[in-house]
């Protein structure tokens, strides 16, 4: 007799590829039109499906977990992220919840690396400037950036992203700081050649660029608060490559207005994909629509881990990338 195959419903549209092979393994529910969901229609999701597939723009909370029914036992997230997950609800139901780690590393670093540059050296305005039409020719004094070779890049979160993150910077002359809950292995700080600062707050001080990548979590929403981004220089600039909640973005949105800090880089926002008004009349914030990870090899990449993860999960068998077990 064959077994009945797991009916998964995949919130928004994936890569072809990915998207053939859920078909031919599952009873695969897909989003054609990749339209996100409605709250209603991820109530309805989870009421039917055995699987669930979200992405970081699915709202999986405790309103929405409450509706699951008995046969939903696995959240497998195609993302690294699991903050728009309430994990404790889905522990509590017995959902296992999986993500997709380390897929995504290199590509986020190459992104947060390529802010730092645009910042630095004013490459948005400079591309708006030609655009527009407003370019009479070189000039000894225009468009006056600040060199990045020689100065201290403080990472906030010394995970993954920031380790690939501190090994580019070293190849483009930065030094490299860093703050995180612990301090990495010696070996790891010998071959980044990497300073741990225990504060958080004298570090921000002491650097002239700072990189946010660490995970959002209740301990970090507003780490970087409007008290901590008035530490930092004025010539310093902020990349945040990581989570939105992770800086309090109206404190920051008036230090870059009055020039309390010389410029951002964002590719994630407080409210995305709202975007606070006043941060897109700023010549000196680089502004990016969460694409940090966006590249063809890393979403299929996503896609196959999504795959092995449900895969090995139907078979009995406790998925490689489980980020929690349910308990029930």
């Amino acid at each position: 007799m064959t077994k009945k195959k797991p009916l998964v419903i995949v919130t928004r549209k994936l890569p072809e590829a990915i998207e053939t092979r859920m078909m031919e393994l599952f009873d695969a529910r897909l989003n054609i039109d990749d339209v996100p969901m409605s709250k209603a229609e991820l109530i309805e999701a989870v009421k039917q499906a055995d699987v669930l597939v979200p992405t970081v723009t699915d709202r999986i909370d405790s309103a929405v977990l409450a509706h699951a029914g008995p046969n939903l036992r696995l959240i497998a997230n195609f993302g690294t992220g699991v903050d728009h997950v309430d994990l404790q609800t889905a522990r509590s139901r017995g959902i296992t919840v999986t993500n997709t780690p380390d897929v995504l590393t290199e590509d986020t670093a190459d992104m947060t690396m390529a802010l730092i540059l645009a910042v630095s050296r004013r490459v948005a305005e400079g591309e708006r400037m030609i655009r527009s039409g407003e370019w009479t020719g070189w000039a000894p004094t225009s468009m006056l950036g600040h060199r990045i070779w020689g100065k201290r890049l403080g990472i906030v979160g010394m995970g993954r992203i920031g380790r690939a993150l501190a090994r580019r910077a070293k190849g483009f002359g930065l030094s490299v700081h860093y703050h995180n809950r612990r301090r990495v292995h010696p070996d790891t700080e010998a071959e980044l050649d990497a300073t741990w600062w225990e504060s958080l707050d004298q570090m921000l001080a002491h650097v002239d660029v700072v990189s946010v990548n660490c995970p959002h979590t209740p301990a970090t929403y507003h780490l970087l608060s409007a008290r901590r981004l008035k530490l930092m220089q004025p010539h310093a600039i902020l990349v945040n490559t990581a989570r939105g909640e992770i800086v309090d973005e109206p404190a920051l949105t008036r230090m870059l207005a009055d020039r309390e800090i010389a410029g951002a880089g964002l590719d994630v926002f407080e409210h995305e994909p709202a975007v606070n008004p006043k941060l897109l009349e700023l010549q000196n914030a680089v502004l990016l629509p969460h694409m940090g990870s966006a590249t063809i090899e890393g979403r299929v990449d996503m896609g196959e881990k999504v795959l092995i993860n449900i895969k090995t999960f139907v078979d009995g068998h406790t998925p490689p990338d489980r980020v929690i077990e349910g308990l029930l």
